[in-house]
């Protein structure tokens, strides 16, 4: 593939962004995570404080649509703003965002439903990396020094929970079904550096 497309989602604690980071340097890409925030609100004209808060977070409203239909706006949605939500327009103006950045050039997306937006491109590689719960409670203490074991685990629920809720609601797929990727890693057996390097072969 002369242009690489890779997106990396994630469990939370797993080193996903890690992971990223790293084959985006590896292969001379950019790599984009809260970064997509910052350029998507200069492109739509969205606050950047409103995409913040709604990066990858349902809100109770949101998560009451989910409730009563958890695929309805991937199946419906035409790219128009027309009787969209606040949700919904901060999701199509990332949606936008990612596709623009897309056709610039080799990228790493991180998380943002990116796996999906880019569904139907031809060099797209779509990882999913996921870890024992053991594991990701001790890298998320490692990251936050004031977290208890209980707390770190508490967190990490309630991060997977509202990017399952997210993701399934969005698009067609469900988050972290393995058939929506074409690999999975699991960073409890295998390092960073070991993934970055099997992401890269697949990548030759």
């Amino acid at each position: 593939m002369e242009k690489k497309i890779i997106t990396i989602s994630r469990q939370f604690g797993s080193g996903g962004h890690l992971i990223g980071q790293k084959i985006a340097e590896r292969i001379g890409a950019k790599c984009y995570d809260k970064e997509l925030i910052k350029i998507t609100a200069k492109e739509s004209g969205l606050w950047e404080d409103l995409l913040s808060n709604m990066d990858e977070k349902p809100t109770n409203s949101f998560l009451y649509s989910v409730a009563m239909d958890p695929y309805s706006f991937a199946y419906s949605f035409d790219n128009s703003n027309y009787g969209m939500s606040l949700n919904q327009k901060a999701f199509m103006a990332t949606y936008n965002t990612i596709k623009k950045l897309s056709e610039e050039g080799s990228s790493v997306f991180i998380g943002r439903c990116a796996d999906y937006v880019l569904r139907d491109n031809p060099d797209i590689l779509r990882v999913f990396v996921y870890a024992p719960m053991e594991t990701r409670i001790k890298n998320v203490m490692e990251r936050f020094s004031d977290l208890t074991e209980k707390k770190a685990k508490d967190q990490i629920v309630k991060e997977d929970k509202a990017r399952a809720a997210y993701y399934n609601f969005y698009t067609s797929n469900k988050w972290g079904n393995k058939d929506s990727y074409d690999i999975c890693i699991n960073t409890g057996r295998i390092s960073t550096e070991a993934a970055v390097d099997i992401i890269s072969k697949l990548l030759d």
